[in-house]
Parts: C-alpha cells; sequence; structure tokens
C-alpha cells in the first residue's frame, strides 16, 4: 500500500446549518476497474521534443503490425508522449519501430540522428521502448473511497492519472479529428457548436473537460463545458493586422509565437519562432544571383510574388543552427485547429465571456447531450469494455444547504438583501467615516469626446459638487468641499512609444507639483487606455505617496445612474481614508469577538505568456486590523518569478501583525485565520510545509516574557475548478436558474477523509455561477463544520467595495486585488517591453538584467502613507 504524507485536518462533521436542498453536480459515477493494471515507460529513439512529432510517431506506431501482434491494439491508452496504460500484461522487452513520414498537422523540426540518405530523400525511423514500471492494483482505491481509516495515507494519484488516460482515450485518439488542450480539454468542432469570432484573428471553441475524482464511496469524473480561443485560420498577415488593430500592437510577437503556418510560395509546413523588428521593405540581405537585395524585392524577382504589406514586421521560422529565417506574413495561412496560447486582450476576454456565458440549464444539457458523447462515456467503447470500467449518463444528486443570510448594518439606514445577495445605498451612512482634510482633481486629457474643457469647466464645478452632497450624505468626513484642480493633456498615441512612457512622464510631473500634497487625489480619465492607467498607477503609489480614485469621465458624466456611481465611488474612497462601509449584526460575528481575531488574506500572481522571460511574481499579505474586520492594509513584494510560495511571508506577516497592534493598542490577535488563494491541489503540503513554518516564524518575533502562540487556522480557496451545481426545484433556484447564494454543499463530491466545503455566497450576474472550494489544511481553532461553513459565508459580506455578497471570501478577494496592483508597477515588462532590450537591441535579456529593472520599477513599493490604507481597492 503507498502512503502518502499528510497532516490535513480530518473532517469534523458534516454541517446541518440552513435549509437542506437537493441540486445535481456535473459528475458522472465511474466503475473502478477490478484490475490489475499495467503501467509502461515510453522512451522514443532518437529523443524529440516537439510534443506534434510526438503524437505523430504514436499515430504512426498503432497502425504498424508490430503494435497489433504486440497485444497492444485496443487494450492500452497512453499520453502520446511517455506514458502507457495496458489492460494485460505486455511481452518484454517491447520495442516498435515506427517508418516517419510528414503530414500537414505534424511539422518535424529536429531531425533524428541516423536517417540514411539514398540521393534522393532522407527516410526516418523512430523506436518505441516500452518498459513496465509498476502494477496498479485497484482494490486498495475502492477501500480509500470507502473511507477505512487505515486508507488514509494511501497514494490514489498513480491510478487516478492512469484512469484519466483511459477515459480520455476516446476523444484523445488520432482518428477522432478534435483537439486536445492541456491534459483534460477536449474541443471537437461540430455543426452544432461552431467556432466563435472574438475579434483580433482570434476564435472561440466550445469543448469539454473530463477530470476523475475521488467522492466518498464513489469514484465519479467531472465533465463541464469549456470555452478556449483558437486562432482563425487563414492568411497570416490579416490574423496580425487584425490583433494589432484589436489594441495589441506591443504584442504581435506573443500572437505569432509558435503558430503553425504552410507557406503558399513553397507549400512547407512551419513553426513561427517570432517576429523580427524590421520589415520587408527595410531588410536586406545576400541572396544568390541578385546581389543585395530587399525581402520584397527578392520576393518579386524570385517568386513573381507583389508583397502587399511590405512595412508588416517579418516572421521567423527558423534556420539551420538557430539562425534567423525570415519571411513575409502575407505568404504564410494559419493552419487550422490551433489553441491561442497566449493572454487575451480585454476586449479578447469580455467577447469570451459572451460566448461562455449560457444559463446553467443550458450547459448541463450540453454536458449530458452532447459532452458525455464527444467523450465517448456513452454508447459503445472498446477501450472501456477492455479496461472493465464505464461511465454513468445521468447528473449525480448530491445534498446541499441554503445558509441563512447575514444582516448587513450601517450607522444610519436599513438595508434589505435581495435573492442575489445584493443591497443599495439609498439613505444610508457608511458605519465609520472615513476622514480626509486636503483633496485634489485631476483632469486627464487624452482626446477623449466626453472631456471637460479645462480646470475652469463650469459641469466640472456641478460635478464636484454633486460628488462631494454625495460623500457627505454617506458620512465621509472631509473639511474642504473645493479640491485643488489639475489637468495634464497627454501625448498622442505613437508607435514609438507603445507603453506611452512620455504621457507617463507628464502625469508624474504633475503629481510632483502638487502643493499641498492632498490626502486623496480622484483622477478623471480620458478612456480606458491600460498603459495610462497603470503608469498613473505606479507613479502614485510608489513615487508621490498618494492615495488616488479612478473614474471614467464617460460615466461620471452621464447623468443616467450618476447618483449610482458617485456612491460606489464612495464605497472606495471611505475605505482609502480610514473609515468602514458597512458590517454585520453583533450575532454574526459574537464568535469573532470573543477573541482578539486577525482574518488574512494572501495570494501570488505570476507573469504570464507573452511577459519578459524572468518577470517577477507578486504576492500580498492583507490582514484586518479592526474588530469590525473592515480595514485590511497590505504587504506587497516582488519575488523570483513563478515562485508558487510567498517568499518573504515571515516578514509581510511581522508588518500585519505590527498594525494590528498599533490600532489595538498593543494587543496582539489570539486567533488567525489565513484564506489562501491561488494554491492548486497539489500543493497543499507545500503551504504546510513551507508557508506555515514562516507564520509561525513571525509569531517569535513578538516573544516577550512569554512566547507569542495564537491559534492558527489555513484555509485554502479554490476558484480554478470544474465543479458546477444545478438546482433540482424552483425553491432553491434563484431566478436565473443557478443555485440560491448561500449554498454549500460539503457532500457527495468533496474529499473522502479532509475538511472542504463549496460555498456559493453570492448570487449569479450572469451565466452558471462557479461556487468556491474551501480546503482545510491546517486547524489549531478547531472549528465545527457549520461554524466555519457560516463564517466564510458571513464575511463574503464585508466586501467593501461592493454592495453585494462576493465569490471569493473577502480577506482573498483583497489579496488578489493587492497584487493586481502590484501588476501596475511591472507593467513593461509585463506588457513584453524591457528598457535594456530597447536600449541595446538584444533579443535575449538576463534573469539578473530583468530582476534589476524590476527592482528599479518597484521601488520600495507603495509609499509609507498609502501603504496604511486599502489602496489597492
Amino acid at each position: 500500500m503507498r502512503l502518502q504524507d499528510t497532516d490535513l485536518p480530518v473532517r469534523p462533521g458534516f454541517g446541518s446549518a440552513g435549509t437542506p436542498i437537493k441540486l445535481r453536480t456535473n459528475f458522472f459515477p465511474v466503475k473502478v476497474p477490478k484490475g490489475p493494471l499495467h503501467e509502461y515507460d515510453v522512451k522514443i529513439t532518437p529523443e524529440i521534443a516537439v510534443k506534434r512529432v510526438k503524437r505523430r510517431i504514436f499515430q504512426l506506431a498503432e497502425q504498424t503490425p508490430a503494435w497489433e501482434g504486440a497485444g497492444l491494439k485496443g487494450n492500452v491508452t497512453h499520453d502520446h508522449s511517455a506514458k502507457l496504460i495496458a489492460a494485460k500484461a505486455l511481452p518484454q522487452p517491447l520495442e516498435i519501430v515506427v517508418p516517419f513520414t510528414e503530414d500537414e498537422e505534424a511539422e518535424i523540426s529536429t531531425k533524428p540522428k541516423g536517417g540514411k540518405k539514398d540521393g534522393k530523400s532522407e527516410k526516418k525511423e523512430y523506436t518505441l521502448t516500452i518498459k513496465f514500471t509498476q502494477e496498479l492494483e485497484t482494490q486498495s482505491l475502492v477501500s480509500y473511497l470507502n473511507g477505512q481509516p487505515q486508507y488514509r495515507g494511501y497514494d490514489i494519484l498513480p491510478i487516478i492519472a492512469a484512469l484519466n488516460l483511459i477515459l480520455a482515450a476516446h476523444p484523445n485518439r488520432s482518428s477522432a479529428g478534435g483537439v486536445m488542450v492541456g491534459r483534460n480539454k477536449f474541443f471537437h468542432p461540430s455543426p452544432q457548436e461552431p467556432p466563435v469570432p472574438i475579434g483580433g484573428g482570434l476564435e472561440a471553441w466550445r469543448g469539454f473537460y473530463s477530470s476523475v475524482r475521488p467522492a466518498h464511496k464513489t469514484l465519479m469524473v467531472n465533465v463541464n463545458v469549456c470555452t478556449t480561443a483558437f486562432y482563425t485560420p487563414g492568411n497570416l498577415a490579416d490574423g496580425m493586422y487584425a490583433f494589432a488593430q484589436s489594441g495589441a500592437g506591443t504584442r504581435v510577437g506573443a500572437f505569432v509565437r509558435g503558430v503553425r503556418v504552410k507557406t503558399t510560395h513553397l507549400g512547407r509546413t512551419k513553426t513561427i519562432k517570432g517576429v523580427h523588428q524590421s520589415n520587408a521593405r527595410t531588410f536586406s540581405f545576400q541572396a544568390e544571383g541578385m546581389g543585395t537585395v530587399t525581402v520584397e524585392q527578392y520576393f518579386k524577382r524570385k517568386y513573381g510574388i507583389t508583397l502587399n504589406y511590405p512595412e508588416l514586421q517579418l516572421i521567423d521560422i527558423g534556420g539551420p543552427g538557430g539562425k534567423p529565417n525570415l519571411l513575409p506574413p502575407e505568404v504564410c495561412e494559419i493552419l487550422p485547429n490551433q489553441p491561442y496560447r497566449g493572454k487575451l486582450l480585454d476586449d479578447h476576454t469580455a467577447e469570451m465571456i459572451k460566448v461562455a456565458c449560457r444559463f446553467p440549464n443550458v450547459n448541463a444539457a450540453a454536458i449530458v447531450n452532447r459532452g458525455i458523447h464527444e467523450l465517448g462515456y456513452v454508447g459503445k467503447n472498446a477501450i472501456l469494455q477492455a479496461f472493465d470500467t464505464a461511465v454513468g449518463n445521468e447528473l449525480a444528486v448530491v445534498p446541499g444547504r441554503i445558509l441563512p443570510l447575514p444582516v448587513v448594518k450601517y450607522s444610519k439606514g436599513n438595508t434589505n438583501i435581495d435573492e442575489r445577495a445584493s443591497w443599495n445605498l439609498r439613505d444610508v451612512r457608511f458605519s465609520i467615516p472615513g476622514r480626509f482634510d486636503e483633496w485634489a482633481v485631476l483632469l486627464i486629457q487624452d482626446n477623449g469626446r466626453d472631456e471637460f474643457q479645462g480646470e475652469n469647466d463650469p459641469a466640472l464645478d456641478k460635478i464636484i459638487a454633486d460628488f462631494s452632497r454625495m460623500c457627505a450624505k454617506s458620512g465621509v468626513n472631509f473639511s474642504k468641499k473645493n479640491p485643488q484642480i489639475h489637468s495634464v493633456q497627454l501625448d498622442r498615441k505613437s508607435n514609438s512609444d507603445p507603453l506611452r512612457k512620455s504621457s507617463v512622464t507628464k502625469i508624474r510631473d504633475k503629481l510632483r507639483q502638487m502643493r499641498p500634497k492632498p490626502d486623496f487625489l480622484l483622477v478623471m480619465l480620458s478612456n480606458s487606455d491600460r498603459h495610462i492607467y497603470s503608469g498613473l498607477k505606479h507613479q502614485s503609489d510608489v513615487f508621490a505617496d498618494m492615495t488616488t480614485i479612478c473614474v471614467q469621465v464617460a460615466k461620471i458624466r452621464k447623468e443616467r445612474g450618476q447618483p449610482q456611481y458617485f456612491a460606489n465611488v464612495a464605497l472606495k474612497l471611505n475605505m482609502k481614508t480610514g473609515g468602514v462601509n458597512h458590517t454585520l449584526e453583533a450575532k454574526h460575528t459574537t464568535w469573532l469577538r470573543q477573541r482578539p481575531t486577525m482574518m488574512v488574506g494572501i495570494d501570488v500572481t505570476h507573469p504570464g505568456f507573452g511577459t519578459v522571460k524572468s518577470t517577477p511574481s507578486i504576492a500580498a499579505v492583507v490582514a484586518s486590523i479592526d474588530q469590525h474586520f473592515g480595514q485590511f492594509p497590505c504587504s506587497l513584494r516582488m519575488q523570483e518569478s513563478k515562485k508558487e510560495m510567498v517568499s518573504d511571508l515571515a516578514d509581510m506577516m511581522v508588518e500585519r501583525l505590527q498594525a494590528f497592534q498599533q490600532t489595538n493598542k498593543g494587543t496582539l490577535p489570539d486567533r488567525i485565520i489565513v484564506y489562501r488563494d491561488g494554491v492548486s491541489e497539489g500543493q497543499f503540503n507545500i503551504v504546510i510545509k513551507d508557508e506555515m513554518p514562516e507564520i509561525k516564524k513571525a509569531f517569535r518575533k513578538f516573544d516577550r516574557q512569554q512566547s507569542y502562540m495564537p491559534k492558527l487556522t489555513i484555509v485554502i480557496c479554490g476558484k480554478r475548478h470544474h465543479t458546477r451545481f444545478f438546482p433540482t426545484d424552483a425553491q432553491s433556484a434563484a431566478g436565473d436558474g443557478n443555485p440560491r447564494p448561500g449554498t454549500v454543499v460539503d457532500r457527495g463530491v468533496t474529499a473522502v477523509y479532509e475538511f472542504d466545503f463549496f460555498l456559493q455566497a453570492h448570487g449569479g450576474l450572469q451565466g452558471t455561477t462557479r461556487p468556491t472550494h474551501y480546503y482545510v489544511v491546517h486547524d489549531e481553532i478547531g472549528f465545527a463544520a457549520d461554524q466555519l461553513q457560516t463564517l466564510t459565508n458571513d464575511v463574503s459580506f464585508l466586501f467593501a467595495r461592493a454592495t453585494k455578497a462576493v465569490s471569493l471570501v473577502s480577506p482573498a478577494y483583497y489579496a488578489d486585488l493587492a497584487c493586481e496592483r502590484g501588476r501596475c508597477y511591472l507593467h513593461p515588462l509585463l506588457q513584453g517591453i524591457t528598457e535594456r532590450r530597447v536600449r541595446t537591441g538584444q533579443t535575449e535579456v538576463s534573469e539578473e538584467d530583468v530582476w534589476s529593472e524590476a527592482k528599479e520599477l518597484w521601488g520600495s513599493g507603495p509609499g509609507a502613507n498609502v501603504r496604511k490604507t486599502m489602496f489597492y481597492l
């Protein structure tokens, strides 16, 4: 029996609070094979790294007589790379020789060694060496699922991985005509679900996600709808232009990198390595028989092709020895069925949301009527039969409960929470007023049609007066009604300044000129330019040490809905000036107030695709400092690129404890509840082994006459999962068909042994709601199930920036927002641009250089005054 180390808390029992309901969920029961299963390691000789080529090798191997002769046909499944699972033992040793032929869909970029030339062509051969690694018995998995105590530490991952391969065999087979993205997402174009254009040379495909999951007494497969961006097939130049015109001019390199294209002049399939800074009209080279020519001239003379887009950047398809091999984009056609792996722009994301946003009953129907059929879980499936397994064809039913809504309190006025867990600010005053004295307004003039005429525009005076009245009505204290008014005219957008540095410099200079320095700056943006917003926040937080709130001129001037817009701005203002917007009725916080308690949120965000290599990650720790759990100041750090764990956690926790101590007259918390966001299931033990000791190291900094040992509970918050719930009756459904706010599930699809639950605290805005998965990984406080579930639901109503419950418990949500603010400070690197590359022309910049540039951008982080506030809201 394989055991794994685990000290995760055992479930203390199941919850009972709230109204019991029944829910359908997107899980289907899986029959556990009697086994045993046989696992093999596959080695390809000569070695090859290109995934598409590996896939082609396996496709050809399945067609060889040796594959069938060795008993593999119909009895094995594999990952097209290195692992193979067999229903019965295979002969050993086992080698399959594969004569290789290319096809349009599998371009080979590295020729194997040992090929023989016959004067005309080079024949390629690969050998698959299939070596037995282990036998996977399945009865221990059954004992684990049944919750037998002695099997709690049993390592189920190898058998779960094998079962995932078995269930993926049908949609992943070479003849299926679909596309696999990652390890679990399958896309199969069909007339019922054609691709949907989303602009910028991209289109959205709908597909299905599948993953085997253990549940109490049952093995399940989780099936969900999913949506991914794909390249629109067609001319590469058209795609590049569309992408650039959608606002991504600085990131065309990210758009083309890794794309497979077919050249129209030679008919060859190639993979793009990147873009070159030159274009066909400016780049020249020595061509045989032509002398020095530009690329434009070369294609005219050599192929008779007149280029229509000679000013477009050349693309590099790679040449021998890693040398560039440049082509004009217009002689390349993007091949079909290619997922886009870059970061989507805001406009693309908005379009993707429209495609993905469907009512829960529509998604449930798609899963049952299309999903399980396309995945091969219904009907004849030879592989499932060979492995003696099967999948049910009806959505599983699980018990759930609807927790009661908490009562939200203001210092004046009553609130009525509706069925979507939201309320309005009509005739209420904030619980604790914020305060500021000197304030200012900054007009960002960027040639927008809704801009004010200038600092003396009467329309601006009216807006300021109306906004001031709303703040006063809501209870915000400020001594001066008339702010300083400033404006700055930005430079026009230019391709030579893609990040608009010259305009950000003008904003920086204006901030430095403000006298006296305002406690709070209201910035009226001309538009939604991300470069301007990030540059402004970077300058105001880090270098000017000034609290800011940004508003869109078009929205603040629009009379319809203006009071609500003012109220939403006042929410941020009150919190950023030290106030508390709303609290919960005392009965909901009795337990929290029994002893000094601090709530903590922790998150880490990483650089994505298209950023400068080695760009640092950003970590945030927020923590409450008041008995109302309203104010959550923040510690923010940059750290090693893509490191999941928080590097400076001990120091950041010390800062948070010191802030708590200063606010509470020297008292430290007796209990600390950490909500940790951004950790996958495979990293739970790392949080315990790496992060928890750092938190406790911070405690030791406060040892005086006796040890400081507060009780610590750590809860992981998971949003990146595919579990969905569907009401079974009208009473348990919200108006949009989603479960009602406060729906909690801790049975049926939760962990077999550990303490976890799914909670949907919020009401759906659009589409199918996603519950948050809360998983307790350490618990010194000793929570009962009802106690933690109800507390987490109640605290989801304390999010200060909204008048509704939010989908992620407030401390974790705050940490996520703080990380996003930190991204503003490293904005150039996250856009794929480094100063060193611009100055030197280098294509590769060292990790040390990137870190040095990041440190220069980061400075000392948020200024001394800013970091005392919830500046990140």
